[in-house]
Formats: structure tokens, C-alpha cells, sequence
């Protein structure tokens, strides 16, 4: 199929272009772009100007899969169709599956599954640090390498601290990254929400911000003494964006993200108790945010991380401290930070896409995507100014764990290759 866009925007955060510009896609691969495009096939179909943007696809660092184990929730083919509704070209899954990616055959089991599939975006995955998560014993490292795994998470932290060292002299000659969550338990002390003047005046339990960034600051001192890569997953205070900068600064192999939910939300959002907005780590206050969002736009917060995480209705329809953390995102994701960031806010549209795709694949150690002639397929079509609303028609997955159910959002991933 021969494909003509007249005068679209594109934009290639690899080359940091962003121009308007023809372009000729023919059976997946970009032929040709030009200011205007004059020898094309006959048989071509042409879509002239109508402001939409034509991209590298996203990538996801970390999500959950409830398949297998809670297919109730959501099922491998709807997450994949829900990665493709969002522009996701590439996602990677966390170990946290029922039984869990531990081993090499969990692992071969849920790649054949993904292969099965009819159309899914490229699949990455996290293999366990530990035997069923547990923290307390490490998993075989080696035999989740050879079987592909990108990295190795156990999608928490890793409390304890001699287990996190073996773990960093045990896979530091592979150079593969070890994602760590930031948050330690005994810190955090069951809170579901940042602590504050907030918390006590909502009469919920407060998790102090000083939860992560000493988590983090001990992280920095063991993660120093090895040139395993490491990435930190979840930043969400202003203070470990400040502790990351000073790593960073000192050459220390780290990398970092955000969920996207902390670039837009704050516990200001969090007044009508909306179990939707109860999250792992919680939402910052204002100051936590604009830091996040300066910290990614300056890369010193290297990417933007999704965390899709489905919940059935039962589960999420309890009073707020006692619902499980986490919601969807990967339909969500791009028109919420495009209507937030770039439209209403002052970040470009090269900052917001390398932080969704470019970024990611670096931190995951692979080629980034880009939009020039030759590539083939790992590219969107995403129109700014389509409004959808947020609904059992239009979410792919079972679940309806949002915040923005209901409502209306401006942007709409129409095309991926």
C-alpha cells in the first residue's frame, strides 16, 4: 500500500527535527520525505494537510501484565492493543506475573504467548532479581539473560542491601540494567499519600517523602562502588531529582523516570478520594511536580514511564487507603501530556517525544526509532485535535482504573506501523 501525507509534522527527536514536510510510505517504509513531493505511484492514496504529527512510535520502560495469572483483569492481546491505541511500538513488561519471570521457563512461556498474538507492539521483559520477588534469595540472573530478558527488576526495591550488592557484582559483566524501585516499606510506613498538612487534614495515612530520597541516597552510595547500569524507576520527589543530578554529575551509570501521572497531578488532585489516583509511589505536592517536570525537560530525569497497571472495577471501588496502587495509562498517556505539557504548558513537542521514546530506549539499551527514508514501520500518526472520551467503547482494556474515566480527552493515536 502506497501512502502519500502532504505537509504533515514531523518529528525526530534523534535528529531534533521538527518540520512540516511530505512524506511517502510504501507497505510500512518511509520512501521518501520532502518539502513537497512531486514523483509519487499513481495508486498512491493522498491525505493532505490536516495537522497531524507523524513519529517515532513510544516506549514503555515498565508495565504490568495481568496475563498470565489475573486475565480477568486484562488479557496479553488487550494490553497489546492498548499499547497500539496509545502510539506504544515497544513495551516492556515486569516480572510481576502470576507465577512470576523468575525462571527461564516462565519467561520462554510468556514471550511464546506474546507471539501468538495477531498484532502487538514489540515486546520487551524484565526478568526477576529475586525468586518470587521475594527479595530474600537471588533468581537465576544468567538463565533470564540467555533467554532475553532486557533487564532485571523486581519491580520494587530491594530492601535488602547485601542481596542488591550481589546482585551488582553478579550481573556487572553483562552490562545489562538492574531497575530498582526507591520507596523502602519500613520508611514508608503504609502510607497512601504523600505526607503533609494534606494527609492530616484528609485523615489518611502519610508516606513521607524522605521514604524515597534516603531510599535513594543509599541506592547512589552501593550503586557507586560497581559500573553495573542501574535504573531508577518512579522518581517522584523534588529531592531525588536534586540527589540524581549530583549522581549524575559524578558519572555514576544511572538512569531515571517518572510515571507520567507525577508530571500532571499533585495530592491537591487527591480531595475527592478517587481510589483511581492511589499510587505507588503517592503523588507529590506542587513543588514535587514542577521539579519532575524540569527534571525531565533538562534529561537529568531521563524518561517517562507509564506503569500501566490494571485493576477490575471490584478492586478499585473500596475507600481510598484500601485500594491497590496503580492505573491505566497506555491509552492515556500521550493526549493527556500533550494537552498538559505542550498544549498549556511551555515544553516542545521534541522534549515530550524524547522522553517518551528516544529516552526509553536508551535507558533499555537499544537503538532509538527514528523517522527517516528507509525505516521500517516503528512509527504513529497522532492527531492533536481528535477528542475521544474515555469509556468502555474506547479502552481496550477490561478495566477502567482512571482518574480521566468519563471525560473527554483532546488527541488520538490514528495510525501505526
Amino acid at each position: 500500500m502506497n501512502e502519500l501525507f502532504q505537509q504533515v509534522r514531523i518529528l525526530d527527536p534523534l535528529s531534533q527535527s521538527d518540520r512540516l514536510a511530505d512524506i511517502l510510505i510504501c507497505d510500512s517504509k518511509i520512501e521518501a520525505i520532502a518539502p513537497q513531493l512531486t514523483q509519487y505511484p499513481s495508486d498512491s492514496q493522498i491525505t493532505p494537510p490536516s495537522g497531524y504529527i507523524l513519529a517515532p512510535g513510544l516506549v514503555d520502560l515498565y508495565s504490568q501484565s495481568s496475563d498470565p495469572g489475573h486475565e480477568d483483569r486484562e488479557t496479553l492481546d488487550q494490553l497489546a492493543q492498548a499499547a497500539l491505541a496509545g502510539g506504544f511500538t515497544h513495551i516492556t513488561l515486569l516480572p510481576n506475573t502470576t507465577p512470576p519471570l523468575d525462571t527461564a521457563a516462565t519467561c520462554q512461556f510468556l514471550q511464546q504467548k506474546a507471539q501468538t498474538l495477531p498484532k502487538k507492539p514489540q515486546f520487551h521483559y524484565w526478568g526477576a532479581i529475586t525468586r518470587h520477588l521475594a527479595g530474600e534469595q537471588l533468581a537465576e540472573l544468567d538463565d533470564l539473560r540467555q533467554n532475553g530478558v532486557i533487564g532485571w527488576s523486581d519491580g520494587k526495591t530491594l530492601a535488602h542491601w547485601g542481596l542488591l550488592r550481589r546482585a551488582l557484582e553478579y550481573a556487572q559483566p553483562w552490562q545489562k540494567p538492574l531497575a530498582l524501585g526507591l520507596t523502602h516499606p519500613q520508611l514508608q510506613e503504609q502510607g497512601v499519600m504523600r505526607e503533609g498538612p494534606l494527609s492530616i487534614q484528609m485523615g489518611l495515612v502519610g508516606d513521607p517523602a524522605y521514604s524515597e530520597s534516603a531510599t535513594l541516597a543509599a541506592l547512589l552510595e552501593i550503586i557507586a562502588a560497581f559500573s553495573t547500569p542501574v535504573h531508577l524507576m518512579r522518581v517522584s520527589t523534588a529531592r531525588s531529582v536534586e540527589l540524581i543530578a549530583q549522581a549524575k554529575g559524578k558519572g555514576l551509570s544511572i538512569t531515571a523516570s517518572t510515571p507520567w501521572h507525577h508530571l500532571l497531578l499533585d495530592t491537591s488532585a487527591l480531595m475527592d478520594y478517587d481510589p483511581n489516583l492511589r499510587l505507588d509511589p503517592p503523588l507529590g505536592n506542587s513543588t514535587d511536580r514542577l521539579a519532575l517536570q524540569e527534571g525531565v525537560k533538562t534529561g537529568v530525569i531521563d524518561a517517562i514511564a507509564i506503569d500501566h497497571t490494571p485493576y477490575s472495577y471490584e478492586e478499585k471501588t473500596v475507600a481510598f487507603a484500601e485500594a491497590p496502587p496503580g492505573a491505566l495509562g497506555l491509552q492515556l498517556a500521550l493526549p493527556l501530556l500533550w494537552q498538559h505539557l505542550i498544549r498549556q504548558g511551555d515544553w516542545t513537542p521534541l522534549q515530550l517525544w524524547n522522553a517518551l521514546s528516544t529516552a526509553p530506549h536508551r535507558c533499555l539499551q537499544q537503538p532509538p526509532l527514528e523517522c527517516t527514508p528507509g525505516t521500517q514501520g516503528g512509527f504513529i500518526l497522532f492527531d492533536p485535535q481528535a477528542p475521544w472520551t474515555v469509556d468502555s467503547t474506547t479502552l481496550h482494556s477490561a478495566c477502567q482504573n482512571t482518574y480521566w474515566w468519563g471525560k473527554t480527552l483532546q488527541g488520538k493515536v490514528l495510525r501505526v506501523w
